[in-house]
């Protein structure tokens, strides 16, 4: 007899844990415990599913029960035990001799892929005990169980996978990410830990942008993950991502301090190393107006505060476009700041500030020694006009300044 949805009476019982109502249903002797629903669910998948270990015993003491009848999104009994932590349903279906641990579901999850996912410590330890476990089955996305465990941050199930002898920590997913690049993105620092003991670890991949763990622990700002990556010697701070850009210039460029504070005490860090569009760590932080950033890469000996970018602007040619007036004067303060390096189209800082309207930043220029604003190339259109009377008003400037100065030449 079936009852709404496919299901028979031993389906219910199994389902709802009733364990005695089990127990006599299997003695008749014309009952079938395979019987699925209109789901394709057993009554052992239900039963499992609800960790209900009592009835879990009684119907895999029947010598007709299969344990590997899947449902119609082809999960088994011990993947949905497995997924929903249930210890004993475990333990109780792996010591089935024709249990199939590594079977997958519809989306090729295996039972210790959702218990690493879920973080699933017991059930994890159990079946990696399973000679016949494989912890590098991928699922649709091309993502392991150690890939998955260390992206959630489940440190516990992290250490128990790379115990394994078989396990590959480097695996990629289908857009080439490891474990360690997961962690690292996520900021979970106990699992960046553990996959950087690993022996066999290479910190050093790129995934399909070209990015590394390290990378993504910069870009994301985790100063921890940063710290503990910059301590392994594998580790490559200077590489850059398809697009150039390397983790210095991109931590200057979002004004994350602590980030560029850890990369500059690196000795095998280039601080003058420019991306794609020839963008210094520098060039980023002055144009975005990062001051602190800025004092802290000018402390640095290693810094050239002239090197040009994309159209040939300086970081005091971007930082005068903006009228990031404290990034002016903290390069001004530089004695090797060249004032007077035009574009690609023969605009100074001075001409960019003054075309600009930053009154404050042009003041600030026209008090330089070295400033030369006749060099100044203000395009004679209409809309620059305002532009032109700031610049006559800076130079007038310069000219009571020199005529103040008996020396002047």
């Amino acid at each position: 007899m079936e009852y709404n949805l496919g299901r028979t009476p031993l389906s219910w019982a199994a389902g709802e844990g009733h364990d005695e109502v089990v127990k006599l249903l299997l003695r008749c002797r014309n009952v079938n415990p395979n019987i699925a629903d209109d789901d394709g669910r057993t009554p052992l998948l239900w039963a499992a599913e609800r960790g209900h270990h009592r009835v879990v015993r009684l119907l895999l003491e029947h010598e007709d029960v299969n344990p590997n009848i899947p449902d119609d999104s082809d999960r088994t009994p011990l993947l949905c035990a497995a997924g929903e932590g249930h210890d004993e349903v475990v333990k109780l279906l792996l010591k089935c001799q024709n249990i199939q641990p590594d079977i997958t579901n519809d989306i090729c999850e295996t039972p210790l892929w959702l218990a690493a996912e879920r973080g699933h410590f017991g059930v994890v330890q159990l079946l990696l005990e399973r000679e016949d476990v494989n912890p590098d089955i991928p699922d649709i996305m091309g993502q392991t169980s150690l890939s998955w465990a260390a992206r959630k941050g489940h440190d516990e199930a992290v250490k128990l996978l790379l115990r394994s002898r078989n396990v590959n920590p480097n695996m990629t997913d289908e857009v080439g990410r490891t474990p360690l690049s997961w962690a690292a993105y996520e900021g979970h620092f106990e699992v960046v830990q553990l996959l950087i003991q690993h022996e066999d670890l290479n910190p050093n991949i790129t995934d399909d942008y070209g990015q590394t763990p390290f990378w993504w622990a910069a870009w994301r700002g985790h100063d921890e993950i940063v710290n503990l990556l910059l301590k392994c010697q594998k580790v490559n701070p200077n590489m850059a991502n398809h697009g150039g850009q390397r983790p210095l210039s991109w931590a200057a460029g979002r004004g994350d301090f602590g980030v560029v504070q850890l990369l500059l005490e690196r000795e095998d860090v280039n601080p003058n190393i420019a991306d794609i569009s020839g963008r210094t760590p520098l060039l980023c932080a002055a144009g975005e107006g990062h001051d602190e950033i800025v004092k802290l890469l000018l402390k640095c000996g290693k810094v050239n505060p002239n090197i040009t970018g994309w159209a040939g602007r300086t970081p005091l040619w971007r930082a005068a476009d903006r009228g990031h007036f404290r990034v002016v004067q903290l390069l001004l303060e530089r004695e090797d700041v060249d004032t007077n390096i035009p574009d690609n189209n023969g605009q100074t800082p001075l001409a960019r500030a003054a075309a600009e309207g930053h009154d404050e930043v042009v003041k600030l220029l026209v008090k330089c020694q070295n400033i030369h604003p006749e060099r100044t190339n203000i395009i004679r259109r209409k809309r620059h006009r305002w532009a032109s009377r700031i610049l006559k008003r800076a130079m007038n400037l310069l000219r009571a300044r020199k005529s103040a100065n008996p020396n002047a030449v």
